[in-house]
């Protein structure tokens, strides 16, 4: 009879623990979910990484990745950091998130053993010697021009401004309804990088890359230098405006509107980086052969042609992230040689991992031939983050616009706008 009792009490005793328990473990297993943050501001990869999200997820159940893409992802991403909610993975890199600590140093991480040497130099920050960022990619900036036309009417790569209006000028006389320059404006940053590359590829050309880069981190540039960078820079513009070379709605049409004028033909060139060829095809498959890639020339007289080749699809990691090795267990994801071929071929630029092997691009031959004839400029990472391509985009939507009184004036509102920018992140 006491054995019975006492197992009676037994069973009675473990059905309370698991009454008990259970609850726990479920509670348990549910805690070791990582969240993590992945704010991204490039608009041709949004269904690559939605795509990639899901497929990270199915293969590490116990991580969730909340994706954001946001087009105007550089001031999006203050406001973010201002109330404390820095990203564990972000795509937007500045020199004074550096500066100011939001991003770990990814210095001795394996994954650079498989990145090109050159790539890592320009994700090297010049105050510390370390790594804060890691690029992917490496992408070319240019002059993207029909090629059927510009072999009709005998057009070669411009070596200088005036052989550059000349071109266009020519366009313009054997098609009148063509555009020969296409601007998408209403998205301030096409417009923002036209500074990107032919104003501070000025500075660039004339200092190197290294030295520009230092120029720029200790605010050493003149920008409003009579009969300087940015006022011959304003003038080209709106030469171009003021001759009819460019969209009459270059403010207003967007990034979108100059990739269906080129790739329909209305328009014969368009000034963008290789990101854009994949769209153009999507758009009219007809354009895989027909897409030509030239430099921009310089806007200063006795300068050679130049072309942007440079680091491209950066990442950084949040220096306060709660969940380290979710953030790598993602990035580890993302770098497998197979996704990232997958990537390559998506943004149809090249990849600067070495094991990486990649059909990327039609317009490879072209890309080689302006690499080794032109000038090689870079992005301006040390520039400061208060003035983003969104925010310079703006000041030249003003310009055509007619809102400076002269190129100088646009020139000394420039100099105001990155002076009292360089001082806030400083």
């Amino acid at each position: 009879m006491k054995k019975k009792t006492y197992l009676g009490k037994l069973a009675v005793l473990i059905t309370l623990l698991v009454v008990i328990l259970l609850p726990l473990g479920a509670q348990g297993a549910k805690g070791t979910q990582d969240n993590i943050s992945y704010f991204s501001g490039r608009v041709e990869t949004v269904e690559w990484d939605t795509q990639q999200v899901e497929n990270f997820e199915k293969l590490n159940p116990s991580i969730k990745v909340e994706y954001e893409f946001q087009k105007d992802a550089s001031n999006v991403i203050k406001v973010k950091i201002a109330s404390g909610q820095v990203p564990d993975v972000s795509t937007v890199v500045t020199q004074d998130f550096i500066d100011n600590g939001l991003y770990m140093d990814l210095s001795d991480q394996p994954f650079w053993d498989r990145i090109l040497p050159s790539v890592k130099d320009l994700c090297t920050d010049l105050k510390t010697g370390k790594q804060y960022k890691v690029a992917t990619n490496i992408t070319m900036g240019g002059l993207f021009y029909n090629k059927q036309l510009f072999s009709e009417l005998g057009l070669k790569d411009a070596q200088n401004w005036k052989e550059f209006v000349a071109n266009l000028e020519a366009i313009k006389r054997a098609y009148p309804n063509k555009t020969p320059l296409f601007l998408g404006g209403k998205d301030s940053w096409t417009l923002g990088h036209l500074i990107e590359f032919w104003a501070h590829g000025v500075a660039k050309q004339q200092l190197g890359i290294p030295g520009s880069r230092q120029a720029f981190l200790d605010n050493a540039v003149r920008w409003d230098a009579p009969n300087g960078i940015m006022e011959n820079f304003a003038k080209a513009l709106l030469e171009l405006r003021d001759k009819h070379l460019i969209n009459a709605d270059a403010i207003t049409a967007t990034y979108d509107n100059q990739k269906e004028a080129f790739a329909s033909g209305e328009a014969a060139m368009i000034n963008q980086g290789m990101w854009v060829v994949g769209d153009i095809i999507k758009l009219n498959p007809k354009m895989e052969t027909n897409i030509g890639f030239g430099p921009f020339p310089s806007v200063v007289d006795g300068l050679k042609s130049m072309v942007l080749c440079a680091e491209d699809s950066v990442y950084a990691v949040s220096a306060t992230t709660q969940s380290p090795d979710a953030v790598f267990a993602f990035l580890e994801y993302l770098f497998q040689p197979e996704v990232q071929k997958s990537f390559s071929e998506t943004r149809g630029i090249p990849s600067s991992f070495i094991d990486v092997e990649a059909n990327w691009s039609p317009i490879k031959d072209d890309a080689t031939r302006l690499v080794n004839s032109y000038v090689n400029i870079n992005f301006s990472t040390e520039a400061p983050s208060g003035l983003s391509v969104d925010d310079t985009g703006r000041l030249i939507q003003k310009l055509l616009h007619g809102d400076y009184a002269s190129p100088a004036q646009f020139a000394k509102e420039y100099q105001k706008i990155w002076d009292s920018a360089y001082a806030t992140s400083n």
